[in-house]
């Protein structure tokens, strides 16, 4: 059977409208800025006070034209980025581990190791594929540590079903993630690790403080925490929009991928123009290339968010910052950090965008005697990237293998 075509960039309609927003935007502005009339950052001033001579000095119709064709020419590049993306031959063919446990779409996965390997339990984030943690021959973390002294087990949420289309937190946690550690403690045969990536670090430590006994140690993965760090009005935003995204939830049952997609495009509005740009300059047979579109089909293979779960993370954890103010609740009771006695380690990416360092440090100060890493990466490049080995892999499989 022929693979399904590519559909992403999503959304594709987002991306591509605000490349278009961006071209236009600097036609617009050349005339202010050109007067020298143009708000800039401070820092920008000195900067700002050359461009704006150069401008002056500039013929204002060459001016126009050589703008005008510099925003066609990344345009051009853009889409032919996209093109070559949605051409590329790559599609993960990665098997599947064996399944060693399931409730409704909910898997566990076993990743094997040598005998009398840790066995961890690791816990990926509800709105993104957990194979981000398996991602290519070349980049899994996973069977990196398999091959390296752990054996890991991963949880793997899929696309909610019937079963989770009226979960909420507690459910997922109290639940259905507790019942995951059941399993993987019976296939231990005692205690396991624990590690948690993204917002799946914040549903490990809330079933780390609800099941420390059977637990031997928790990783948090750059977690967040303080969820209005450095993301203040954008966070804010979510508590003023909350009748509005009650709305969503009414209509569709679960926020649609697309949606989730966006939010996350805010971030960064021109990312996907910067990143497919340099994709049409690559070599489609290279390996910098396969590792692009094998991370970008990740990104683009999404799983909407069931309401309840919606609703306390956007506008509960975002909007109102519950976590921080140990206002966050699972089962009726509070997770509070500072109640945790497990040994714990956080790696803090100290490029993150996703999840700023600030955002993660919250948690790091409240943990009680937390080490931390702070690898020179991104959110996604800590454990998918070039990198990634040295920055994150091995400083973690030495912490989950080293007596405490």
């Amino acid at each position: 059977m022929p693979a399904m075509p590519r559909q992403g960039p999503r959304p594709m309609a987002l991306h591509l409208a605000v490349a278009m927003a961006t071209s236009m935007s600097s036609l617009a502005a050349l005339p202010i800025a050109r007067g020298g009339s143009l708000r800039w950052e401070p820092p920008l001033d000195e900067q700002a006070a050359t461009i704006s001579r150069l401008l002056s000095a500039s013929e204002p119709d060459a001016l126009v034209g050589a703008v005008a064709a510099e925003s066609q020419r990344r345009l051009r590049d853009m889409l032919a980025g996209i093109r070559a993306y949605q051409a590329h031959p790559y599609r993960r063919d990665l098997p599947d581990m064996p399944v060693v446990w399931r409730e409704g779409t909910t898997r566990l996965l076993d990743y094997g190791g040598a005998a009398g390997a840790p066995a961890v339990l690791f816990v990926p984030s509800l709105v993104n594929r957990a194979y981000i943690l398996d991602l290519s021959p070349r980049r899994s973390l996973l069977r990196w540590l398999a091959a390296n002294g752990v054996r890991p087990l991963l949880v793997d949420w899929a696309a909610p079903g019937p079963d989770e289309r009226g979960f909420d937190l507690t459910d997922y946690i109290a639940g259905r993630l507790e019942r995951a550690l059941d399993a993987a403690r019976g296939l231990a045969g005692g205690k396991v690790g624990l590690v948690g990536y993204c917002m799946g670090g914040n549903l490990a430590l809330a079933l780390a403080l609800r099941r420390p006994a059977d637990l031997t140690r928790l990783a948090l993965l750059a977690t967040p925490w303080d969820f209005q760090a450095e993301l203040g009005p954008q966070a804010r935003l979510f508590a003023a929009l909350e009748d509005v995204l009650d709305d969503i939830l009414a209509a569709f049952g679960a926020l649609p991928v697309d949606i989730l997609q966006a939010l996350f495009a805010g971030l960064d509005p021109n990312l996907a123009a910067r990143k497919f740009r340099r994709f049409a300059r690559l070599d489609p047979a290279g390996r910098p290339a396969g590792d692009f579109v094998a991370l970008e089909d990740w990104l683009n293979d999404g799983v909407p968010l069931v309401a309840g779960v919606a609703r306390e993370c956007l506008v509960g954890w975002y909007g109102r910052n519950r976590p921080l103010a140990e206002e966050w609740r699972v089962a009726g009771a509070p997770v509070a950090p500072a109640r945790l006695s497990l040994p714990a380690l956080l790696a803090m990416p100290a490029d993150d965008r996703i999840v700023p360092p600030a955002s993660a440090r919250a948690l790091a100060d409240r943990l009680p005697s937390a080490a931390t890493i702070s690898p020179r990466a991104g959110h996604i490049g800590m454990v998918t990237g070039s990198r990634a080995k040295r920055a994150l892999w091995r400083p973690l499989r030495d912490w989950l293998v080293t007596d405490l």
